[in-house]
């Protein structure tokens, strides 16, 4: 492995940990900041939750999308802290200016263990740093009591 591959690999972890650090904070700006402008943001369904594919930062973030979704999780007891736990994670340098990775996570909220999954990412190197081109996010499990991300508790039954 190259200084070079190192580095690479040390920005590439800067912008996954970038990307759940804005998240969890709300911070819109730093979480726009992490993806390329034509990037491709999916999450496959895991029932009762609906999937989504945005395609481009137009979609990914129309205005106002952070702000709405902040007051639902107030009206709809939301929980009052959100932390996503990165674990295992594995990085693939598929050329000079692109990679793969695979990161499992786990999120607290106020009931403890919340949801889990992998990210899958392909990233593009863009001037001296490294941006999601796709992030596909998967649950593998979620509390039945699960805050976030908030749904239709009616629902439940």
């Amino acid at each position: 492995m190259t200084l070079d591959d190192l580095l690479a690999r040390e920005a590439i972890r800067q912008t996954i940990s970038a990307y759940t650090i804005a998240g969890d904070l709300r911070d819109r700006e730093a979480f726009l900041a992490v993806w390329a402008d034509d990037a491709v943001f999916e999450f496959a369904a895991f029932p009762p939750l609906p999937g989504f594919r945005f395609e481009g930062l137009a979609q990914i973030d129309p205005e106002g999308r952070w702000r709405r979704y902040g007051e639902m999780e107030r009206t709809h007891g939301g929980s009052s802290f959100l932390r996503h736990n990165l674990t295992t994670g594995q990085i693939e340098l598929t050329g000079p200016e692109t990679a793969r990775a695979r990161t499992y996570f786990v999120v607290f909220t106020d009931i403890g263990p919340d949801h889990a999954g992998t990210y899958s990412d392909a990233l593009v190197r863009r001037k001296d740093r490294w941006l999601f081109a796709h992030r596909q996010i998967r649950l593998d499990w979620r509390s039945p009591d699960s805050l976030f991300p908030v749904v239709d508790r009616q629902a439940r039954g």
